[in-house]
């Protein structure tokens, strides 16, 4: 208070200096005081943050606190609140035996394509990090995925998967293979997605895995060829940690991600056949979209919302100390 009180700054645009005027030293410009200034900057730096927390508010917060109550709630058919309920929705999903079959399924999904989709990934970015004439192309190819959508992507390997001509069965046959039923049977249904979830997630995740690689100083890289390290151990023990937060931040993204894969199976499988693609986002769907059970629905996203902040927070807690920041 005492700063403010007694240390004026000039307005911009005037010196300390008091003018030299004719009409005397009460035509002078006014000083600004450090509380106005302040006041000002922090005025600014809200207007400049309004638009963010507006549309935060309307897409996120909003929906966020309409499903934390519409799940203490039975709706009708409009979505319009018909009885409460209390924590009922939570208990009928939790004994409900489709909860924990989607839950399954969701977690094959990840187990099938988070560490392939990675894998993948940091194998083509070892492959075109090499500064050799024509690896731009590649480069430009293999990061192609990330500008295809979900339903075009789907639409692609529909095709592909097409039992009759689908050009994967078309190979089979020329190696003497039976076809394969990919969206229609059981055993294959959930790996038909995963391939087609890791072909679409591998633009991103090799654009990643790339900018990490050459993130890493060339100098490193002539030590370890000064001391005779081969590729392959350069790789493993220099490459991979220094490139780990790289591989933290694609894991977690990764992760987040799968739990909410809808778009292809919707597309490709439906949840089928015989619930063998039904994930909890898809599960949730049905529920909140096709049964018009907006309460269950709402109750199951918020069951969804805990266990993905209980596994990122465990992600942070314990897979971050292996991380090693240069």
């Amino acid at each position: 208070m005492i700063m403010e009180k007694e240390f004026m700054l000039p307005s911009p645009g005037h010196s300390l200096t008091p003018p030299v005027s004719e009409a005397g030293p009460s035509t002078a410009a006014k000083p600004i005081s450090i509380k106005k200034t302040r006041r000002r900057e922090i005025m600014l730096a809200y207007a400049c943050l309004a638009p963010s927390l507006l549309i935060f508010g309307l897409f996120l917060f909003y929906p966020l606190l309409k499903s934390v109550y519409l799940s203490l709630f039975l709706t009708d058919p409009q979505g319009r609140v018909a009885e409460f309920v209390g924590f009922d929705n939570f208990k009928e999903i939790l004994a409900s035996e489709m909860f924990y079959t989607s839950f399954g399924n969701t977690l094959l999904f990840i187990v099938l394509t988070v560490p392939t989709g990675m894998a993948a990934a940091i194998l083509l970015a070892a492959l075109t990090h090499n500064k050799l004439k024509g690896m731009k192309i590649f480069r430009f190819i293999f990061s192609l995925p990330m500008a295809v959508s979900v339903g075009t992507g789907s639409m692609i390997w529909m095709i592909l998967y097409h039992p009759t001509m689908g050009m994967l069965n078309y190979f089979l046959s020329q190696l003497g293979t039976q076809p394969i039923q990919w969206l229609t049977d059981p055993k294959w249904a959930m790996i038909s997605v995963a391939i087609m979830t890791v072909w679409m997630n591998l633009g991103f995740n090799y654009i990643l895995m790339l900018s990490g690689m050459q993130g890493v100083s060339e100098d490193i890289y002539d030590s370890t060829k000064i001391d005779g390290s081969g590729p392959l151990r350069t790789f493993f023990r220099i490459t991979m940690p220094l490139i780990s937060p790289t591989l933290f931040f694609t894991s977690v993204v990764s992760v987040i991600g799968a739990f909410q894969a809808f778009g292809q199976i919707n597309i490709l499988t439906k949840g089928g056949p015989m619930n063998s693609t039904n994930v909890i986002v898809f599960n949730i769907y049905q529920d909140a979209f096709v049964n018009f059970r907006f309460g269950i629905g709402s109750a199951q996203a918020l069951i969804l919302f805990a266990i993905i902040l209980l596994l990122t927070v465990f992600q942070f807690k314990f897979v971050e100390k292996k991380v090693h920041y240069q």
